[in-house]
């Protein structure tokens, strides 16, 4: 049998997220939207983003897929979605503390004890440096080099387009070591911080996301500094990138039920010629494709989510929730701007904020042509079964 219930746990964990939600975020919604016009910064501030992360872990609610062992709540996939879901129903940029990268865990003892435990911690910030000017979403095509000399390693080159990179004070950057493996057994992870030398430069974008170049001119890194092997690093930079992708339509499917939710409000105030607007067949059939989609979407994410849980290869699923999810939302917001009008397309509301934001969505960590790409070829090379998805 299909089972769609969620156990009780995860009940009270969606509920409980989504009054921190109502409580806590939303409130703070006005005063970013403020910060963001006058130009006085994005998001919240790294003493309001402390403090409420302190509060919620008075809940509990620290580290959310961190192992148990490291003192996280070690959260399922499906569960860590549907907290992803109710975070998405603010565009406060806000995730719970206790974290770490997925291959810092991939640390030697004395590493993990100068970099994973102190950003679990919160005492340190991190970077995944692998995008670089010519090496997108062609990863392979990376031409940052790293050279030996003595027990030290030299890196030379740029990364582009990096989360966090402005903020962070190591990075976990990808060099070539060997130029004729090159991906296969010639690309290198380095645990580099930032008192080595990098540099990092902000990237001025149309939504408020702030990622960063990184400049590495001969910058020494000791040989210690390696995560995982010499040579391997390639192997690394695909367990980061396809850790959680459907973690990003989840997130997105929060803002579309909340931007949903706005357009309903506002189509049963708004009049015109003498009737609401929610009487008016256009405005109708906008809400009911808005609906259909989010449902569809949340199947999608879920399914993702589930094979995660249960070991299965999950990339097929995965890429298909990010296509949809990145493409939908986008239609979503559209919608609600038009029903809301004028009053949309200002910044006195979140929705031109959220069109903004979305539209990242189709392009980071894997553009909708790559997602286009893995699912056509897992198909045409008989890597999935159509109508195999249920087994």
């Amino acid at each position: 049998m299909v089972d769609f219930a969620l156990t009780e746990e995860q009940r009270e964990i969606r509920d409980w997220v989504r009054t921190f939600v109502e409580r806590e975020l939303m409130p703070l919604e006005q005063e970013v939207l403020r910060r963001e016009r006058t130009g006085e910064g994005h998001g919240l501030t790294p003493q309001e983003l402390h403090d409420l992360r302190q509060l919620a872990k008075k809940s509990d609610f620290w580290g959310i897929q961190t192992p148990v062992e490291y003192g996280g709540m070690g959260l399922d996939a499906i569960t860590t979605a549907l907290v992803e879901i109710e975070l998405g129903r603010t565009f406060v940029p806000f995730s719970f503390g206790g974290s770490a990268d997925n291959i810092l865990y991939y640390a030697n003892e004395e590493q993990k004890k100068r970099y994973l435990l102190p950003t679990i911690a919160g005492e340190r910030k991190s970077c995944f440096a692998i995008t670089e000017p010519g090496a997108g979403s062609d990863a392979k095509a990376i031409r940052t080099r790293a050279h030996k000399d003595g027990d030290h390693w030299v890196i030379n080159g740029e990364k582009t387009f990096i989360t966090g990179g402005n903020e962070a004070d190591f990075v976990m950057v990808f060099a070539v070591t060997d130029p004729e493996k090159g991906a296969d057994g010639g690309v290198t992870c380095f645990l580099v911080d930032r008192e080595a030398g990098w540099r990092s430069e902000p990237i001025l974008t149309m939504g408020e996301w702030g990622p960063a170049s990184l400049v590495f001119d001969n910058v020494r890194v000791p040989e210690s500094n390696v995560l995982g092997e010499v040579g391997q690093g390639f192997a690394l930079a695909m367990k980061w990138i396809g850790r959680g992708r459907y973690l990003l339509p989840a997130r997105a499917l929060g803002a579309c039920e909340r931007l949903l939710s706005m357009a309903i409000e506002y189509a049963n105030t708004r009049e015109t010629f003498g009737k609401p607007i929610a009487e008016r067949q256009a405005i109708q059939w906008m809400i009911a494709d808005s609906q259909v989609e989010i449902e569809a979407l949340r199947l999608l994410v879920l399914n993702a989510a589930w094979q995660v849980d249960n070991d299965r290869d999950s990339r097929h699923a995965q890429s298909i929730a990010k296509l949809y999810g990145g493409q939908k939302a986008n239609e979503i917001v559209d919608r609600v701007l038009q029903i809301h009008g004028g009053m949309g397309y200002t910044r006195e509301l979140p929705i031109e904020r959220w069109y903004r934001e979305l539209r990242l969505l189709r392009i980071y960590e894997g553009t909708d042509e790559i997602q286009r790409r893995t699912i056509a070829r897992d198909l045409l090379k008989g890597y999935v079964k159509v109508g195999a998805t249920l087994g």
